[in-house]
C-alpha cells in the first residue's frame, strides 16, 4: 500500500507480463455511492482519459469487481511537491522549471476544455527524474459543466489557492481560476510560504478578493511582475496562458515539451484467464485508450486482419449493465469511442473505413493486427486526429465494432464524427449500441 485516503487506497502494482510498474487505486463501491460520489467519480475518469501529457499523470484504465472499483495509474515516485517545499523556498531555478511543466499540463487541459480547480503543491507529484505530473483530478470541470452564462458555478478548492472570483460566488471561468491558482504556487515555491494566510477564514477570503499580499526581499523584479499579473483580483484583466508563456523571467530556460506519442498499433492486450484468476469476482470491465479490457483482440501478431471470437464473460462485460464506460459520459457528444453491430464481414468494414478516409482526403490507413487506424496527415489544435477501429466476432456472421478516438482534438473528432464517420458507417450498422 502507498497510501490511503477517506474513500480510497492506493497500491503499489506491477504488470507480470511487462513489468511496468502501476499505482491501483481502488474505492469501495458502497461507500462511493452512500456519500454520493458517483458523478465525481465520472467526471474525474472521463477527464483523466482526455488528458495526455508529460506533465500530467497518466491513467491506463477502469476495472471493477463486485464491490470494488479499480483506476490503474502512472506510479510516480518522487512524492509530492508539497515535501520539497514544506522544507523551505526553492532556487530559483528549480522553482521556473516546476512553473513551466505546470503552465505545460493546464495548458493542455484548457485546450481540452478541462479544468483542474484544485492546482496546489500537495497535487503535483514528482517522477524520478524529478518532472512535475498534475494529479487528482476529482473536483475538476469539463467544459459541458458550464451553465447558459458560460461560467462555472460551483464553489470548490483549496482555501489559500482559490481564485476570488470563486469565493464571491458569481460565476467564474475555469482557466482563469486555474491561472490563479498557478501563481500562488509560483509564490510559495519561490517564497516557501503562501501569499494569502490567516487564521480566521474571512480574513484571508478578505486578503484574497483584494490580492493584499507582499514579497520577500529576495523576489527578483521580473519574477514579482510576472506574480502581479498573475495575481491580479480581476479576472477580466488577469494574464493568460498564452502570455504568462511569453514572459521573459518563464522563457529563461525554457524547453518546449514534445506532446504525447500515438500509441503503437499493436498495444498489449489482457487475456479472459488472466483477469478471472487475478479477480475471482470480476463482473464489468471498461474499455479504454491505452490498456483495454479483456474484450479485445488477442494475439494477432501473424494476422492484418483477424476477428475475435466473444467468449461469454465478454458478452457480458458489454452489456449495459456491467459495462462502466456507459457512466463516464452523458451522451456521444462526450464519448470519445462508439460501438455497432454489423453482420457485413470485416473485409466490408475495411473497405468501408478506407472508402471514408479516401473520400475525406485527411487520413492514411493503417491495417495491423486486428486494428485499423485512421490516422490525419495534418496536426489539429494540439496533435493528429487518429481513429482506431477493431472487429470482434460475436457469432457466425454477426460482430461488434468499435471505434475509438486515441489521439486529436475533440471538436476535431466531434465534426467528423457527425459530419462523415458515423453516417458513412450507418449503410454497414446493424443496431448501434444504445448508452443510457
Amino acid at each position: 500500500m502507498l497510501g490511503q485516503g477517506n474513500f480510497a487506497k492506493v497500491y503499489h502494482a506491477r504488470n507480470l507480463k511487462t513489468g511496468q510498474n502501476v499505482a491501483i487505486k481502488v474505492f469501495n463501491k458502497e461507500m462511493i455511492m452512500r456519500v454520493g460520489m458517483k458523478e465525481q467519480m465520472k467526471r474525474e475518469i472521463s477527464v483523466m482519459r482526455l488528458v495526455r501529457h508529460p506533465n500530467i499523470v497518466e491513467f491506463y484504465d477502469v476495472m471493477a469487481s463486485k464491490n470494488k472499483i479499480y483506476f490503474a495509474m502512472e506510479h510516480v515516485k518522487g512524492g509530492e511537491l508539497f515535501n520539497k517545499v514544506s522544507r523551505g523556498k526553492l532556487r530559483e531555478d528549480m522553482a521556473r522549471k516546476y512553473f513551466q511543466q505546470l503552465i505545460e499540463a493546464v495548458n493542455h487541459c484548457h485546450k481540452r476544455g478541462v479544468y483542474h480547480r484544485d492546482l496546489k503543491p500537495e497535487n503535483l507529484l514528482l517522477d524520478e527524474n524529478g518532472d512535475l505530473k498534475v494529479s487528482d483530478f476529482g473536483l475538476s470541470a469539463m467544459l459541458e459543466s458550464k451553465k447558459k452564462d458560460g461560467l462555472l458555478h460551483t464553489t470548490c478548492g483549496t482555501p489559500a489557492y482559490v481564485a476570488p472570483e470563486v469565493i464571491k460566488q458569481k460565476g467564474y471561468d475555469g482557466a482563469v481560476a486555474d491561472i490563479w491558482s498557478c501563481g500562488v504556487i509560483l509564490y510559495v515555491l519561490l517564497a516557501g510560504y503562501l501569499p494569502f494566510n490567516d487564521k480566521n477564514l474571512m480574513e484571508m477570503y478578505k486578503k484574497i478578493a483584494k490580492a493584499e499580499f507582499k514579497f520577500p526581499q529576495w523576489f527578483r523584479s521580473d519574477a514579482k511582475r510576472l506574480i502581479y499579473r498573475i495575481l491580479d483580483p480581476d479576472p477580466r484583466t488577469r494574464i493568460t496562458i498564452n502570455n504568462i508563456m511569453q514572459d521573459s523571467w518563464f522563457k529563461k530556460g525554457y524547453k518546449q515539451i514534445e506532446g504525447p506519442k500515438l500509441p503503437p498499433i499493436w498495444p498489449a492486450r489482457g487475456d479472459v484467464s488472466d483477469v478471472h484468476d487475478t479477480f475471482d469476482d470480476l463482473s464489468s470491465l471498461s474499455s479504454s485508450n491505452e490498456l483495454s479490457s479483456p474484450m479485445s483482440i488477442k494475439n494477432h501478431e501473424q494476422y492484418a486482419m483477424k476477428p475475435y471470437c466473444f467468449n461469454a464473460f465478454d458478452i457480458i462485460s458489454l452489456t449495459s449493465g456491467f459495462d462502466l464506460s456507459g457512466l463516464f459520459e452523458k451522451d456521444m457528444n462526450e464519448r470519445q469511442h462508439a460501438r455497432f453491430a454489423t453482420k457485413r464481414p470485416p473485409s466490408t468494414v475495411v473497405s468501408k473505413l478506407e472508402e471514408i478516409a479516401q473520400l475525406d482526403g485527411r487520413f492514411k490507413v493503417m491495417k495491423q493486427n486486428g486494428i485499423i487506424r485512421l490516422e490525419g496527415n495534418e496536426k489539429g489544435i494540439n496533435e493528429q486526429l487518429s481513429i482506431d477501429t477493431e472487429i470482434y466476432e460475436v457469432a457466425s456472421s454477426v460482430y461488434i465494432v468499435e471505434v475509438n478516438k486515441i489521439a486529436g482534438d475533440m471538436l476535431e473528432y466531434r465534426n467528423f464524427w457527425n459530419q462523415s464517420l458515423k453516417p458513412s458507417l450507418n449503410e454497414i450498422v446493424w443496431v448501434w449500441q444504445e448508452y443510457e
